[in-house]
């Protein structure tokens, strides 16, 4: 399908627009995958916040130009997808992922940040935990110190408690033996 000059450049400020909000960009090489395979990475995508587009390369080239993902525009070769996100790990996640269940999607690079990344690199970036499960892991550190403070204060408290003896409890006198009581210090003096 050819695209007339308009249609062009309608896809190149599109792209420009992505390439300027989005931290990482993943190129996939998707030769062979089934449609069924590409509606299910595409669903994957839409909910991670990917944008996900198969575009001519020449004009994903022009769209990057002058942007951080420049760098990869010499690996800009064959049928290629373009992954961009926000997000710093989501494109990558979600072409890992999808490459490690399907064969024919080829992880062939990535950028963040202005730097080039490679298939291990794009792989690594993926592993790397979401925004939401660092939080949590950083709560975890910040509170062990204070929780650990807590339990052995608490086993101090404890141990403290064993050694003196507990004070009897005092059950209310009966009528009979309070007088008794009463007159036996009058009877010792």
């Amino acid at each position: 399908m050819s695209l007339n000059r308009s249609e062009k450049e309608a896809v190149v400020s599109e792209v420009e627009g992505l390439a300027k909000t989005a931290q990482t960009l993943v190129l996939a090489e998707y030769r062979g995958i089934t449609v069924a395979d590409m509606i299910k990475l595409r669903s994957e995508a839409r909910n991670q916040g990917v944008s996900l587009s198969v575009l001519k390369n020449t004009l994903a080239r022009r769209a990057v130009s002058g942007s951080a993902f420049e760098i990869v525009a010499e690996q800009m070769t064959g049928p290629l997808i373009y992954g961009f996100s926000v997000d710093a790990v989501a494109a990558a996640r979600v072409v890992a992922n999808s490459a490690k269940t399907n064969d024919k999607l080829v992880i062939r690079a990535g950028a963040i940040g202005g730097k080039a990344l490679d298939v291990n690199g794009v792989k690594q970036l993926a592993n790397i935990p979401s925004k939401e499960v660092l939080l949590a892991q950083l709560c975890g550190l910040l509170m062990s110190p204070i929780s650990r403070t807590a339990v052995v204060l608490g086993a101090l408290a404890a141990k403290k408690g064993e050694g003196a003896p507990a004070p009897e409890p005092v059950a209310a006198p009966v009528p009979e033996v309070a007088a008794e009581a009463a007159a036996a210090p009058e009877a010792a003096a």
